[in-house]
């Protein structure tokens, strides 16, 4: 890996070990065993004088934390949360192994590569490099290899919140979905906050009958087939956002597309200018429903009775649980004859503020490699771990800094896709910056500000 930086290939090293661990989460209790994750990251670590605490709420979901302990008590803490599992695979789709974590032309493949295991083998080098150097912090970093992510957290973030808030807590956080150029640079995004989420169920009730037969019965699966169609077109209202209207700004549009990007009533007649950033910017500006499980039937002679839907649901800021309601209903219609709407979980929008002296170090870090870049404040469209430190008041970013190589569209495509990788450039301005900002943050001769408190230091 000749040109990277050492730290850079200790990254890429690490990255590859993570990935053939296989830590796949589908969603059931005994998948993901991520504590083959915490015992990869416990061997790297050897020598380093950090040890951690592995906590397992369940057998084998397993989460590290490990703390490095600053000089000043009255100093702001700073966490680097990673989660360790990663997405199923359809291995069919893949052009190489998605657990080899192969090396070619430069690019390191496979799942996880940057959702988010990059990072958190970046977050371990850092950390180590820290303690070795023999660098001491002015308030602690705490590094948390977390479980479960991908399943919403229930025994990782979620779970140490709940039970284990000592090994996490900090003042401000570094996580997931940073760090891509946005219509060229000098922008590069920072994640500082995220949709919110309320998942529902639709219960379908037809009439089984023979299926030799089916004509005018009540097809449970037919009824469900219409309730996708109307949901697919239904369209929530457009909302710009101020982290979309700046987006849209900093892309390299002409100027009669970004105005209609950012007016709601023009808005889908732009929406095919952005390319494979499409999904991105709708996702951006509207609540979002997706139907991604749907069981319906179990013989295929037997007209099926009853089917169900299981919808992911994205609200954007401001959206409350009886707009999620409002919105199902008025796509559906009729249909609710045959549809009960299920689950009333309802989780808010959640945003970190930018006046901060961390989004300052982490502006200072990214224009070490790119001298005139400017940060780009994002609202992400997914979930990360953030939301749990940002729903307590704690500043949270999502932060990189990949390759002039990536955009966000390209970033988005290989999120949950096929063919997950990161160029080995990207992986060494990561883990570079990353450095830069836990060395600036913590100087000395700093002057950041506890968050518990009003006193500075």
């Amino acid at each position: 890996m000749s040109g990277l930086s050492r730290l850079g290939a200790q990254t890429a090293d690490l990255l590859q070990e993570l990935i053939r661990n296989a830590a796949v989460n589908d969603g059931t209790p005994d998948s993901g065993q991520e504590i083959r994750q915490v015992r990869t990251i416990q061997r790297f670590l050897e020598g380093s004088g950090l040890e951690g605490v592995v906590v397992e709420p369940h057998p084998g979901r397993a989460s590290l934390i490990v703390r490095l302990e600053g000089t000043d008590p009255r100093a702001p803490s700073l966490a680097l949360v990673g989660h360790t599992d990663v997405v199923p695979v359809e291995p069919a789709g893949w052009e190489r192994d998605p657990f080899g974590g192969e090396i070619v032309d430069g690019v390191l493949w496979g799942r996880g590569a940057i959702d988010m295991l990059n990072l958190t083998a970046a977050y371990a080098v850092v950390l180590r490099d820290l303690a070795v150097s023999g660098f001491r912090p002015r308030g602690d970093i705490v590094f948390a290899a977390v479980a479960d992510e991908e399943n919403g957290s229930r025994v990782g973030v979620g779970w140490l919140t709940e039970h284990r808030l000592d090994l996490i807590d900090a003042d401000y956080v570094l996580t997931e979905s940073g760090g891509a150029p946005a219509g060229g640079l000098p922008h590069i995004g920072v994640m500082v906050g995220e949709k919110g989420g309320a998942g529902r169920r639709l219960r379908i009730t037809g009439r089984p009958g023979h299926g030799s037969a089916p004509w005018g019965a009540r097809n449970a699966a037919v009824i469900a087939g219409e309730a996708l169609t109307r949901l697919a077109r239904h369209r929530t209202p457009t909302v710009i956002t101020p982290q979309w209207r700046a987006y849209a700004n900093a892309l390299d549009l002409d100027a009669d597309t970004t105005a209609a990007l950012t007016d709601p009533d023009r808005f889908f007649d732009a929406l095919p200018a952005t390319g494979r950033l499409a999904g991105f910017a709708h996702a951006s500006t509207h609540t979002t429903v997706s139907p991604n499980v749907v069981v319906a039937g179990s013989k295929s002679n037997v007209i099926p009775g009853e089917a169900s839907v299981l919808l992911d649901i994205r609200v954007l800021p401001g959206v409350s649980a009886a707009d999620v309601e409002g919105h199902l209903r008025e796509a559906l219609g009729d249909l609710l004859e045959h549809i009960e709407i299920e689950g009333d979980w309802f989780g808010e929008s959640t945003l970190s503020p930018t006046d901060t002296p961390l989004f300052g170090a982490l502006r200072d870090a990214v224009r070490r490699a790119y001298p005139h870049a400017e940060l780009l404040p994002m609202l992400g469209v997914g979930g990360t771990d953030g939301r749990f430190y940002r729903k307590r008041g704690i500043p949270a970013y999502g932060f990189g800094v990949l390759s002039e190589d990536w955009d966000y569209g390209r970033f988005r495509t290989l999120f949950h896709g096929n063919d997950e990788r990161i160029d080995l450039r990207s992986l060494d301005l990561t883990t570079t910056a990353l450095a830069q900002v836990v060395r600036t943050f913590h100087d000395p001769d700093g002057a950041a500000t506890r968050r518990k408190g009003t006193e500075t230091t």
